[in-house]
């Protein structure tokens, strides 16, 4: 039988005030990923990071301590920030036991050469939050808010939920989505013919030719039906999309 050699999510936005997320995930990592080679996480793991100095909150504990369960278990974690997590550290990373990947990361499994992305830097159409993007990922604005409390730095980002909130409800999926340019030139320029991301929340396969771009979806299990899933790569190189039962859904 085939064997699993990489599990890929994203998308869970953990927060305390959804605690069936935290569950599916806790399951999914005892019941999936122990069974993995590998597990990747594509970003937006968490609902918004404010630093690593909020390592000790109770609800970032438990999640970090399920997370080097699977780690010190021998299944090799990687990390692909999210736009809501990007602060994330070397000091999450090593409680953790995980390792931080730059973006993008191509990686060969199961001979197929990959692409991994969380996907917003390929959502070009969306010409404010690009520039937005580019300012917050500079490192001289991520050291001058981190200086700053942690608490202001928790009430600055929820303001920018809220204001980002209120600016999605007037775009367009389109304009929301990664564009075909983006998508293209990601191809080319890795020489990859496999492209993994979420951040989109619209999970789907995409093929052209020979390649193919896989979306992973968000997981909201409170909603109706309930959303979330996974991707896995097996030994014998198979790429199959999972729902939240664990049942291949291609």
């Amino acid at each position: 039988m085939p064997r699993t050699l990489a599990l890929f999510v994203s998308d869970l936005h953990l927060q305390p005030s959804h605690p069936r997320n935290a569950e599916a995930f806790h399951r999914f990592l005892a019941e999936r990923a122990m069974g993995s080679q590998s597990l990747y996480l594509l970003g937006d793991l968490f609902e918004y990071w404010a630093g690593d100095d909020d390592l000790d909150a109770p609800f970032h504990q438990s999640i970090i301590a399920a997370l080097r369960a699977v780690s010190d278990a021998g299944v090799a974690v990687y990390w692909i920030a999210g736009n809501r997590d990007f602060l994330v550290g070397q000091a999450f990373a090593e409680a953790a036991g995980l390792t931080l990947l730059p973006e993008p990361h191509v990686t060969d499994i199961g001979g197929q050469r990959i692409t991994l992305v969380h996907g917003d830097a390929e959502c070009t159409a969306d010409t404010k939050y690009m520039e937005f993007r580019a300012q917050v990922r500079q490192p001289a604005w991520q050291q001058q808010f981190l200086a700053m409390p942690l608490a202001q730095r928790k009430a600055i980002i929820a303001g920018l939920r809220e204001g980002s909130r209120e600016a999605q409800g007037a775009k367009s999926y389109e304009i929301m989505d990664v564009t075909p340019d983006a998508v293209s030139d990601l191809f080319d320029r890795t020489g990859s013919n496999v492209i993994i991301h979420g951040h989109t929340h619209r999970p789907a396969l995409h093929q052209q030719g020979q390649r193919r771009r896989f979306v992973l979806p968000d997981w909201e299990v409170d909603a109706e039906p309930p959303r979330g899933g996974w991707i896995s790569i097996d030994s014998e190189g198979a790429i199959r999309r999972h729902g939240l039962d664990g049942k291949p859904l291609d």
